[in-house]
């Protein structure tokens, strides 16, 4: 144990690393499989680097034996430069991504084989009209996506349907799921089993050059390693110890390669936590955690419970929070930190309130980098850049593929208002008319483009194009829409495109045919709404909307600035902040409304995957976490998300515990058709009945709370829980 103990002491006078106990248990755990279940903060990218380091120096191990295997490749960079910092003298060790490895052995295997092939992944720099039809040359996945999906349904695919597609395709390979089960796999894209058959037939139409994406790169190097032994023996005596870390995130097929790579000297370790595990819908396997002894029946297995990184009084929140999900590992958060202020929850009136709130609290920062806002969609960013670049606060977005001022959505809005300026424009209405009430057919259209002349489009098809007498009706209407559209203040401009022109009945009717998600496109079109309420012309709205988009490409270069970051909460994992703000905490958003109905069907899997996403947002806080919510969105109510309600019960307990929380968190609190909503209605004097306490007085108010008098004595409530769970009503 000296020199075990040597070299724990030599690291620490070299480097000022000091390791728990845990933690050292790790380093010295070399031999046979490990399972280290690493908590949020709780250094586990040291630890692995201290294990690597020690095999080498202290057992001699040769470091072209180890094989580090990462879920992404900034993870892979990130231990590559660790360990040079931590060993600059040692020759590196080869970590990769799981790609990266699957790609050198498909690659050997047809080189073996004698056979070529062709990667399609990546971005085309030419339009789809003007390519070959699947041209080798030109193969290219989402163009060739892009085709079969145009012949199979007659339109033209939209990026988010090209998300849902792709992210089907690759969940079936990922899982490896035989082909007669695939139609048991839910896709919202029309024909998506059809079109996934002739992708698959399409790359394989040259036997000689197989066409290959990066899902076909993980199920081959599988393939390739059950069926070429010789290949297989080859890796298998490359690498004597082999580690993964992100375990968590790692895929069936991707497990199943790392199976058969350590089959022979079974030395591996799995750095992972099933508590951070939030990538099932990419085929993500968290249960595989769960079920390791039954892959490795003597493994080890370590839990490195202290987190570093948060005061106590987050941690113990977070920890606390993520106990309630049944299915993981029990483990036990902690941390020596100093306790920290209490986590805060704010719930706005209204949801632009929350980004006005969210620019000024920015706006204090000396330095921007040590904030981050988080939240659930993309869609959630656009008001909240909205605010901070009136504000001049700069800002850096996480994800780069914010996709909102190219939607089609977006596209169509500045349409309908284009032709408010030229209702001569043909050109502009044949991309709109299937979209509002007028109900013009695609013959009609054909006709109206052959009647010569610069009049409205609208007189064309009254008095030029045969129109039957509804279709006359209709078209005089939306002529008559559009008419006071114009010199109309853009935000009343939407109101009219969605409500007179009949733009939400034609885009709900799209989404029942083709799988849309009509809460999303709703949630586009408030955002719009939001953003058009503080412009006065459509000009200057569409100009704005061009402003944003602009800022929002520009905002990768603030990375390494003074900017605040804007990240969603899947692409916070690994982040750490001083400050995080996490925004939109309401129900239908996280959890979101297909969790619920899931779990109200027995399947509660996704809910808890939800709860693990929010419990990874609060663990980016290191001093300072704020939960935000509103009441109210475009004039509509809205709902906390129970996530939040579930917070607020350990940070404020309530006085009389038991019958509070079940009062509190059920149901039925949140919809109260008769509480009091408003601070207006809390009137001194008035008699008021609580869901638990009973009837009682407003005696008046205290910093943020309000003081009633009940039968059973003077009790302080917050505000903004008694008016967000609807606990207070009139008394009789």
């Amino acid at each position: 144990m000296i020199v075990k103990e040597d070299f724990f002491l030599r690291k620490h006078q070299e480097l000022q690393v000091s390791l728990n106990e845990v933690q050292k248990r790790a380093v010295l755990q070399t031999e046979g499989a490990l399972l280290l279940l690493a908590s949020p903060g709780s250094g586990k990218t040291t630890t692995i680097i201290m294990r690597i380091g020690y095999l080498i120096e202290e057992k001699g191990v040769d470091p072209n034996r180890i094989k580090g295997v990462t879920f992404s490749k900034a993870s892979a960079m990130d231990m590559k430069e660790r360990f040079v910092r931590f060993f600059p003298e040692l020759p590196s060790v080869d970590f990769s991504t799981i790609h990266s490895l699957a790609f050198a052995v498909v690659r050997e295997h047809f080189y073996q084989q004698g056979m070529e092939y062709q990667l399609i992944e990546g971005e085309v720099d030419f339009k789809e009209e003007s390519a070959p039809s699947f041209d080798p040359s030109f193969a290219n996945k989402k163009l060739m996506l892009r085709k079969l999906f145009q012949q199979h349904n007659g339109e033209n695919i939209t990026d988010d349907q090209l998300e849902e597609l792709s992210s089907y395709i690759s969940f079936i390979k990922n899982k490896l799921i035989p082909r007669k089960k695939w139609s048991t796999v839910p896709c919202q894209v029309p024909h998506a089993e059809a079109i996934f058959q002739e992708y698959e037939a399409l790359k394989r139409t040259n036997p000689q050059r197989l066409l290959l994406d990066y899902d076909d790169m993980l199920t081959m190097a599988n393939d390739a390693f059950s069926e070429n032994r010789t290949l297989l023996r080859k890796y298998q005596q490359k690498y004597d110890y082999v580690l993964t870390d992100e375990s968590q995130d790692t895929s069936l097929v991707q497990h199943a390669i790392i199976e058969k790579l350590v089959q022979q000297h079974g030395n591996l370790c799995v750095v992972a936590d099933d508590d951070q595990s939030i990538y099932t819908w990419r085929a993500a396997e968290p249960q595989y955690l769960l079920d390791f002894k039954k892959i490795y029946p003597k493994a080890r297995i370590l839990m490195m419970e202290q987190n570093y990184r948060s005061s106590k009084a987050i941690v113990d929140v977070a920890n606390r929070f993520i106990k309630r999900n049944k299915n993981r590992y029990d483990k036990n958060m902690f941390t020596e930190n100093e306790e920290g202020e209490k986590v805060r929850i704010k719930v706005f009136p209204d949801y632009e309130d929350q980004s006005r709130y969210l620019a000024q609290e920015l706006a204090k920062f000396v330095n921007y980098k040590e904030a981050a806002v988080l939240y659930r969609t993309n869609s959630s960013s656009i008001l909240l850049i909205n605010e901070l670049e009136r504000a001049g606060i700069p800002f850096y977005m996480k994800d780069s593929d914010n996709r909102f001022f190219s939607h089609w959505i977006v596209e169509d809005v500045l349409n309908f208002m284009r032709l408010t300026f030229n209702d001569a424009r043909v050109d502009i209405f044949e991309r709109i008319y299937m979209k509002c009430s007028g109900y013009i057919t695609k013959q009609q259209m054909i006709e109206l483009k052959n009647v010569a002349g610069d009049e409205s489009i609208f007189d064309k098809l009254l008095n030029r194009v045969s129109l039957k007498e509804y279709q006359s009706k209709q078209v005089k209407q939306l002529k008559q829409t559009f008419d006071q559209m114009k010199e109309t203040e853009p935000y009343r401009v939407i109101r009219l495109i969605r409500e007179r022109a009949g733009y939400d009945k034609a885009i709900d009717k799209m989404s029942q045919r083709l799988g849309f998600s009509m809460e999303h496109l709703k949630d586009i079109l408030m955002t719009l709404e939001e953003i058009a309420r503080k412009e006065k012309t459509m000009t200057a709205f569409a100009t704005r909307l061009k402003h944003l988009a602009s800022m929002l490409k520009t905002s990768k270069f603030n990375k390494d600035h003074q900017a605040v970051t804007l990240s969603t909460l899947h692409s916070s994992k690994g982040l750490e902040f001083k400050k995080v703000y996490m925004m939109d905490l309401i129900a239908d958003v996280i959890p979101s409304k297909s969790d619920q109905k899931e779990s109200d069907e027995g399947n509660k899997e996704p809910m808890e995957e939800a709860a693990r996403l929010f419990y990874v947002g609060m663990t980016r806080a290191e001093q300072h976490l704020e939960l935000l919510s509103y009441r109210k969105r475009s004039d509509k109510a809205t709902k906390p998300s129970p996530f939040l309600v579930n917070v607020n019960h350990m940070i404020n307990p309530p006085e009389e515990a038991n019958e509070q929380k079940q009062s509190m968190g059920s149901a039925e609190v949140l919809h109260n058709p008769h509480a009091l909503s408003k601070v207006s209605e809390l009137e001194v004097g008035r008699a008021v009945k609580h869901r638990v306490f009973g009837q009682g007085e407003i005696r008046g108010f205290v910093d943020e709370g309000i003081e009633i008098r009940f039968t059973t004595g003077v009790k302080k409530l917050s505000i903004e829980m008694c008016l967000t769970m609807g606990l207070l009503e009139p008394a009789e």
